[in-house]
């Protein structure tokens, strides 16, 4: 099914018709003055996609040494995200 755009209002109103729509396979863009603001998405399309993962690469990857310069790199990734105007 194609994604449906509705109203904030619309879904306020008619919160159980859009549910039983979004069970059955229908995708909603949620909009408040026209703009998106939110997806409703049927059971099992919402959140981070599942891999699977067998045990032994588990522990594979759990045996792997720790990067002592990790926290580091990270730190200095996020450095340009750090907002430059401090609230105040």
């Amino acid at each position: 099914m194609a994604d449906r755009r509705i109203p904030q209002r619309e879904l306020r109103n008619n919160i159980a018709a859009v549910l039983r729509e979004a069970e059955a396979g229908q995708t909603f863009t949620v909009t408040v003055r026209g703009r998106p603001v939110a997806r409703l998405v049927p059971p099992g399309e919402a959140g981070t996609p599942r891999i699977d993962v067998d045990r032994e690469t588990i522990r594979r990857i759990l045996a792997l040494p720790i990067d002592e310069n990790l926290a580091g790199e990270l730190d200095a990734a996020e450095a340009p995200l750090d907002d430059p105007w401090p609230a105040g």
